[in-house]
This record gives structure tokens, sequence and C-alpha cells, in this order.
């Protein structure tokens, strides 16, 4: 892939988008990784800086110093607008508040953060007439590898088309700090969480796989070229099947054909 064309294309998608919703600007969650800080990255190039602003949102004791420091990086070499805002309030307060919550349910509890961080995006949006742009990449979203409602929950996903691999790729070309392009990817979510380690595969092969999948080849045979064993494979296909309802719309019963056909508006 041309990936000097594919940037024109995702900044002038942006561009348009943005323009289509009739807003401002832009409001980006920037964690401090690779996505984020490439999203961030082009959307300043679609908007100029004075139109973007860029919130990092911690949870006290579990977000690396490393993250903030990243994120703020970022922010400074873009000169953009920067709010850092701990999440730790919030998720104490609905642990208060739902009787049933507790540390034991790692999954729900990592959700939850996702959800309450999509939420203060949203405030900030809604506020200054902007809209949230995701930071999703084109493997997270095959793998349905994100939050449904929380870091899924944006208005628009400008890399979403791009394997990490090119994310990678990407950044290296628009300038993103070589420390964080060579970071291990992770959500954050729980303490020693890494993307690779909880897929049990690295994103340079399952990016390989994907593709060949798309392209038509036979499962079998795609695994045998990349040497993935039989349970990374099954692994794979197991995220897909089961995340293929964040990709789509909520379901609802078809009742057109009970309507009376002499209903007038």
């Amino acid at each position: 892939m041309d990936i000097n064309k594919s940037k024109d294309i995702i900044v002038r998608f942006i561009r348009e988008k943005v323009r289509e919703a009739g807003c401002k600007g832009a409001v980006v969650g920037i964690s401090g990784g690779i996505d984020s800080a490439l999203t961030a990255y082009l959307c300043v190039e679609a908007l100029g800086k004075e139109n973007v602003l860029g919130i990092h949102l911690p949870e006290v004791n579990l977000t690396p110093a490393e993250d903030v420091l990243d994120a703020t990086e970022v922010a400074e070499r873009l000169g953009i607008e920067f709010r850092t805002i701990d999440i730790s309030g919030p998720l104490t307060a609905f642990m208060v508040a739902v009787p049933d919550s507790g540390p034991d349910f790692r999954h729900a509890n990592g959700n939850l953060k996702a959800r309450i961080r999509m939420s203060v995006l949203y405030y900030y949006a809604n506020t200054m007439q902007r809209v949230v742009v995701g930071t999703g990449n084109k493997t997270e979203l095959l793998l349905g590898y994100f939050t449904k409602y929380g870091d899924g929950g944006v208005d628009l996903e400008p890399i979403g088309d791009l394997y990490k691999t090119e994310v990678r790729e990407m950044s290296g070309l628009v300038g993103v700090p070589q420390g964080i392009i060579d970071k291990a990817p992770s959500a954050g979510l729980w303490a020693g969480q890494t993307d690779e380690g909880e897929l049990g595969i690295t994103y340079a092969i399952v990016d390989r796989f994907l593709a060949m999948l798309l392209e038509g080849e036979k499962p079998q045979v795609a695994q045998n070229t990349l040497g993935m064993t039989p349970q990374q494979r099954d692994s794979v296909f197991a995220r897909i099947h089961a995340n293929i309802h964040k990709r789509k719309a909520p379901p609802l019963p078809e009742l057109d054909a009970l309507r009376k056909s002499d209903i007038v508006v």
C-alpha cells in the first residue's frame, strides 16, 4: 500500500466528515499509545492544531507514568489544547453506587473504564460542538478487540482501515516519537495487560492472517503459511465470530408486514 497516498486520503476524510457534521473540530482521547498518537497527528494536519483537543484519561495507580508522559509529549509536539483527567473518581463512584460491583469482575471493570472515558470525550465534544474521533485500527475492528460503547463509541474511525503494522508505518512517516512506536500496545484496562499478550499472537502475524482471509485464502493454508498453531487460528476465528455484534447496529424485529397499508402519514 502507498502509505503517503493513504495518509492523504485519511486527512481528507477527517476534514470532510467534520465539515459534514457541521462541527468546529475534533476531540481525541490520547492514551500514550501509537494509535491515538497517529490519530492526533492526522487530525491536526486535517483541521489545524487550534481545532483539536487532546484528552488523556489515566487511572491513578494503574496507568503507567510512561503513558502520561508520552501523551503529554504528543500534545506538546502538536501544540494542541490538552487535558489530563483522572477517571478514578467516576470509577469509584460507580463501584459505590452499584452494590454487585467488585474487583473480581476484571473484564466488566475494564469495559466500564473504557465507557467512562467515552463519556468524558463526548462531554467535551458536546460542549465544544466537535466530533469524537476514534483511534481504532483495522486489526482491532475485525477482531472486535474494543469495548462496545467504550472506545468503539465514536463518530468516525480515521485509521480504521489500517492494519496495526500499517499504523506503525504511517506513524513513522508523520513523525510520531519512536518511543511510542516501539512501545508494547496496551489498552491499560488492568495491571500488566498488553494487547498481544491477551490476543496470544503478535500483530505482525494476525495482520497477515486477516489480510490473507480477506483476499480469499483458505484458513488452513494461511495458518500453515504463517506458522500459526491451531490454537492461535481458532482464537482469531473465535474473536471474529463472538464480536460480530460489535460491528453491527443493535438487532430489532421486522414488523412491516403487520402494518396496515392504508396508514396515512
